[in-house]
């Protein structure tokens, strides 16, 4: 007798904050709404049904997006959208709601998790789930890991690959990161893009909007179109998220050369140079100041000072994501879409 097959089965994780922070009120960003979100989702369940999913793992929240979700599924029976189970745990409308809900998803064996946000909420999901790997979506303010792209064909390539119809080899992209550590405070945390050096002395905020707020910035990779303090290396020093190292940057506002920067969408500021060069992987980097906070991606999250001593060191060992244009042009280079008459979409079908 055959065991009992599990259904296919992959996660989906909105945080129902990102894209709503206090850098939208300091910038002209427009608002991802909890509305933007739904239609996103529903996108990303069209085609994860067309492709074999069979059932979709999603928390609730305090926003109305699992409730917009559930009503809508239901009122589209016979849309062929997996079957919707929503993870009904504790609340606290903090980045530990993102953290819980992506470990409970791995202990399920989702084959992957598609996660609408920003870079902090990549990030978060990121380490709590090991080599599982990651379907990402920007919705978040200053979004550099999650490309901006279509949900429809984001999930035919989620579907594709979750169904085990591409090969991992080519489907999956492992990404670099940034580990923060301070041996003295048992400290080790990840950034997926940049950790900044600021003199500010607290947290206080989180967000770094100005520029006179950096000393030094260490990036895993910096493209010239970002958004964000990225930016900085990515119109003076880029580095393709590709190559092997990353870059670093270091910043005052009396440097003899200063830089044009968009730190937020609709926010230039200029910030003064000192200098810039590569990032090699595993060398442990001091800071340029004695005392002040990092920001991990965009958000100071470390106080530090004099008798502390963190180090910066990019390495290879960041989270897996699936690669939307390999997966697609393969799908395309092998039929992976070409349907028969038994599927329900099948023009016959209609």
């Amino acid at each position: 007798m055959h065991a009992h097959r599990q259904p296919l089965t992959v996660g989906i994780i909105a945080n129902p904050a990102s894209g709503r922070d206090v850098r939208r009120l300091t910038a002209n960003a427009g608002l991802f709404s909890s509305t933007d979100k739904v239609s996103v989702i529903q996108r990303l369940l069209a085609a994860f049904g067309a492709t074999g999913i069979e059932r979709v793992l999603m928390p609730t929240d305090m926003t109305g997006i699992a409730a917009a979700v559930l009503k809508n599924s239901q009122a589209r029976q016979g849309r062929h959208w997996p079957q919707l189970e929503f993870l009904d745990q504790p609340l606290s409308q903090t980045v530990e709601d993102t953290r819980r809900t992506a470990r409970c998803m791995a202990e399920r064996g989702v084959s992957l998790i598609a996660v609408l946000g920003g870079d902090g909420t990549h990030k978060a999901v990121a380490a709590e789930v090991g080599d599982i790997p990651l379907l990402t979506l920007s919705t978040g303010t200053n979004n550099a890991f999650p490309q901006l792209r279509e949900a429809t064909s984001v999930g035919l390539a989620g579907g594709l690959f979750a169904s085990q119809r591409v090969p991992a080899e080519l489907a999956l992209r492992r990404n670099k990161r940034l580990v923060v550590r301070e041996a003295g405070r048992g400290l080790c945390e990840m950034a997926l893009v940049d950790v900044a050096v600021s003199p500010l002395a607290f947290i206080g905020a989180r967000a770094i909007s100005s520029g006179a707020d950096l000393a030094e910035v260490f990036v895993t990779f910096a493209e010239p179109q970002s958004i964000g303090i990225s930016a900085l290396c990515g119109l003076w020093f880029p580095v393709p998220r590709q190559a092997a190292g990353g870059a670093w940057m270091r910043l005052d506002p009396e440097a003899p050369q200063a830089l044009l920067v968009p730190l937020a969408p609709g926010l230039l500021q200029g910030c003064g140079v000192l200098g810039a060069g590569s990032l090699e992987p595993g060398v442990a980097h001091g800071l340029c100041l004695e005392r002040g906070t990092l920001a991990l991606d965009g958000e100071r999250e470390i106080e530090f000072n004099p008798h502390d001593r963190p180090t910066v060191t990019l390495d290879g060992d960041g989270p897996l994501t699936i690669d939307v244009e390999t997966v697609l042009t393969y799908a395309a280079q092998q039929h992976l879409l070409a349907i028969d008459r038994e599927h329900p979409l099948h023009p016959l079908n209609a």
